[in-house]
């Protein structure tokens, strides 16, 4: 299992965890359906704006399978930012992951480590936590 992720969506990601920090940030990047490929960011905003929890408001979700729908699009990738914490699925990461064909992208913010060097990739199926390869191209 690897995941390729293009540069600029890795900065992107970077970037607005940077921003949103010390909450966690989280988004989307979808692909067309079975391609397995990212290719449109989607920023999304923490409805729980916390440090330690992140939630797609449910309005914005709907919004967001229903472009899935028109545009023939699925989640690629999922990710969120962790603020104090290496970036590694938690229980609670665990059982909302309900996407079993996405990839959950994992960051780490937090102050302790070198900046930037904590971007992880994981599948996560029926609890199964299973990290795998990034390659950024």
């Amino acid at each position: 299992m690897v995941l390729q992720i293009s540069a600029k969506h890795v900065s992107e990601i970077w970037d607005e965890a940077e921003a949103a920090h010390p909450d966690e940030a989280c988004g989307v990047i979808a692909g067309a359906i079975g391609s397995d490929t990212p290719t449109r960011h989607i920023p999304m905003v923490n409805a729980a704006h916390s440090p330690t929890f992140y939630e797609f408001e449910s309005g914005d979700l709907l919004r967001l399978y229903r472009e899935f729908d028109d545009r023939d699009e699925e989640p690629v990738v999922i990710y969120h930012s962790h603020t104090s914490t290496e970036a590694h699925p938690s229980r609670t990461d665990i059982a909302y992951a309900s996407e079993p064909g996405a990839h959950y992208v994992l960051i780490s913010t937090r102050e302790e480590i070198a900046s930037r060097s904590e971007f992880r990739s994981f599948r996560i199926i029926d609890g199964v936590v299973t990290e795998e390869e990034v390659v950024i191209t």
